[in-house]
């Protein structure tokens, strides 16, 4: 074998959840940032077959897949379940999310308790950019839907996807 784990390395993997419909700025920047810290960055997209998304599960991974492709590190799957058993399978330790605001802490920091508690997975709490503090994808979908200028808070091809959509009724 050659390479970092020959010599005894261990390839660093992280995972960054989330339902991604659609990904938004926020999204980016905390993946962009996970890719310069760790090894391998496994965007996975969250499969909620009781709640209808905007994007169907194949379009949002393509979607991300596009807008990530910078990032030789990033690889993006769906996943159904608890995450945990995504990173169990994967070999991942660490969750990174990001925090908008201090209302996110209080969910947040339960479920990572919770998914240290099951399996021993770490979370990593990552600032949102300021500039993206208030965005969210619902929020993205609902100035969209009213006919608002949402291009400088998604990527040009989810704004280019997020337009035929709204279109098609």
């Amino acid at each position: 074998m050659t390479g970092p784990e020959s010599e005894g390395s261990q390839v660093r993997r992280a995972v960054c959840p989330g339902s991604f419909d659609p990904i938004t700025n926020g999204h980016l920047d905390i993946i962009a940032r996970a890719s310069r810290l760790y090894d391998e960055v496994y965007v996975a997209v969250m499969i909620n077959k009781s709640k209808k998304g905007l994007f169907e599960i194949e379009e949002r991974i393509e979607l991300i897949r596009q807008v990530t492709a910078e990032y030789a590190n990033v690889r993006v799957e769906a996943f159904h379940g608890l995450l945990v058993d995504f990173c169990k399978e994967r070999d991942i330790p660490a969750i990174v999310k990001g925090l908008r605001a201090v209302s996110d802490f209080d969910y947040e920091l339960q479920m990572a308790q919770m998914n240290n508690g099951l399996t021993g997975v770490e979370t990593l709490f990552v600032p949102t950019n300021p500039t993206y503090s208030f965005l969210s994808s619902s929020l993205v979908k609902e100035v969209a839907a009213w006919g608002g200028d949402v291009s400088h808070l998604v990527p040009a091809e989810v704004l280019e996807a997020l337009n035929e959509r709204l279109a098609k009724g």
